[in-house]
């Protein structure tokens, strides 16, 4: 809707026009403030300017009223245009809320969580707020691909190999183990060294020489866990790039660095601060090992060779100063770094009963994602992630998220969904007779309620382009309350509006079912304890 608006004005005026939804409905359902804009230009008060240009709409079947109002353009929609986008929308449910395709190829890597144990729910809440964000960007007609960088290189891997061989002589040889202060534990290990066991023997635990090699076959049955606990929560990624199948383009990528890398005191630095950074940082340590950096270089090196038009990385917030030294690189690489976007996603803080959560034994000193989803289901997870803006802080208590009223959000927007469905069954009108009837002559609270409801395609609009999510679970949540208080204040079935008001109750359907699939949640056509 807004669009049109948009169109319509761009058309009449020559010229782009913001526009703003009002925060009280009786001014309309749109405005904008285009005459003060112009008022230099024109050489008259906004208020002229204003009442001028009211006039220039009044032949438009889009708009029933366009009014000036202290020199704002306050725009009223006609009941033809909304009955006629709703009944388009009915008839094309798999069309609503999309725009057409576009050319623009996006790379959106997340997650991306070391493959050395299960994934906790920091790491839950990148990987939903990526995933939302990428089934927004699909439904905008975005050619996108979704990448997880998994990172089999380095000291986290060897670790992983020394951890299981501890945990194995410990628990399995029986052996007395002195653990280093740096190492893997948890519940996890044990099925990884029982069934390392089976494959090798119990050789392996004893030799040290062996240790990389039980770490890279381990490490890929941690991505078998990683990836199950993905697909539990609806998460899951088109392509998949290990960090150590890149160590081969090495020198070749430290040639395209050129004066980006310079050897000092034994190690290679990356002269980042030439670039923004507040220092040089460490490429590759004096005894040859390289650092995390060296593997990121070599990365977005490889996925700026593969030429997507814009790049979006989400990380956790303690890579914050991470961010200056890989665009450095990307710029001394011979790019852009304007195309790489970096989104924050901060942690987590997890409550039972207002009490802190418990770690699990799993996974030795952190919460699991799938010990949350079997608590609360993926979809309360998904709801609960995506419920606030990435980069701040997030606390919440799993208990609110187990109620059956309006207090859990999730449950409340899956009622209203369900209780649509309900009247539905009960009517005797079928879906033909229900479809063909215009949304004609509305109560005000009705035509509120369906404004409300066709306005999701600017809200997915919107979270995408602003990267804010959160916005599509409030208008949800908004939405649902809308459709509860309809329902308990506007009788329904058996009246004569009752074809009229079913058709509308069905465009509330289908943003509901909509908004939610876009956060990767079926929308329920029956709740378990349903209460008329």
């Amino acid at each position: 809707m807004k669009q049109r608006v948009a169109e319509i004005l761009r058309e009449t005026l020559n010229r782009e026009v913001v526009l703003e939804k009002p925060r009280d409905r009786s001014f309309g359902h749109f405005a904008t403030p285009i005459a003060f804009s112009l008022a230099k230009e024109l050489r008259k008060s906004p208020m002229v300017i204003a009442d001028e240009l009211a006039s220039s709409f009044s032949d438009s079947e889009v708009f029933s009223s366009v009014e000036a109002v202290k020199g704002y353009l306050n725009f009223r929609l006609s009941e033809d245009f909304l009955s006629e986008y709703a009944s388009w929308a009915i008839d094309n449910s798999e069309d609503f809320a999309k725009k057409e395709a576009n050319n623009q190829k996006i790379l959106l890597e997340f997650v991306s969580a070391n493959p050395t144990g299960p994934l906790h729910i920091g790491h839950a809440r990148g990987a939903v707020y990526g995933d939302t964000l990428y089934r927004l960007a699909k439904h905008l007609g975005y050619d996108i691909t979704a990448e997880y960088y998994v990172n089999d290189a380095g000291n986290q891997i060897d670790l992983l190999g020394l951890s299981i061989q501890l945990y194995a002589r410990e628990n399995i040889l029986k052996e007395d183990v002195e653990y280093p202060e740096s190492y893997y534990r948890g519940e996890y290990l044990e099925p990884l060294a029982q069934e390392a066991k089976e494959k090798f023997g119990e050789e392996i635990f004893k030799d040290e020489s062996r240790q990389k090699e039980l770490a890279m076959w381990a490490k890929d049955k941690v991505m078998e866990l990683i990836k199950k606990d993905l697909a539990a929560t609806n998460i899951f990624f088109d392509t998949f790039v290990n960090e150590s199948s890149l160590y081969s383009e090495w020198d070749r990528v430290m040639q395209k660095m050129g004066d980006g890398v310079y050897e000092k005191d034994g190690k290679l630095f990356i002269a980042s601060s030439q670039k923004g950074d507040d220092n040089d940082r460490v490429v590759v340590r004096e005894d040859g090992r390289p650092t995390y950096l060296a593997g990121d270089i070599i990365y977005h090196n490889q996925k700026f060779e593969r030429g997507y038009d814009h790049y979006i990385n989400i990380w956790g917030a303690d890579h914050h100063g991470y961010i200056a030294r890989v665009k450095a690189a990307i710029e001394f690489l011979g790019y852009d770094s304007s195309k790489l976007e970096v989104l924050l996603s901060q942690m987590v803080s997890l409550l039972k009963d207002g009490e802190p959560y418990k770690m699990s034994k799993r996974a030795g000193n952190v919460i699991l994602m799938s010990d949350i989803v079997e608590e609360i289901g993926a979809d309360a997870l998904r709801f609960i992630f995506a419920s606030k803006k990435s980069d701040t802080a997030l606390e919440f208590d799993l208990e609110e998220f187990k109620k059956e009223d309006s207090s859990n959000p999730i449950f409340y927007i899956q009622y209203a969904h369900a209780r649509i469905q309900t009247l539905l069954a009960k009517s005797e009108l079928d879906k033909e007779t229900i479809n063909a009837t215009p949304l004609k002559n509305l109560s005000e609270d009705a035509a509120a309620l369906l404004f409300e409801a066709l306005l999701l395609p600017e809200v997915v609009d919107d979270a995408f382009h602003s990267r804010q999510v959160q916005k599509l679970p409030e208008y949800l949540r908004t939405l649902a309350a809308s459709l509860h208080k309809f329902y308990y204040d506007v009788r329904i079935i058996g009246t004569k509006d009752e074809a009229k008001l079913l058709k509308l109750l069905l465009v509330v359907a289908l943003s509901l079912k909509t908004g939610l699939a876009l956060m990767g949640i079926t929308a329920k056509d029956r709740m378990v304890k349903e209460q008329e």
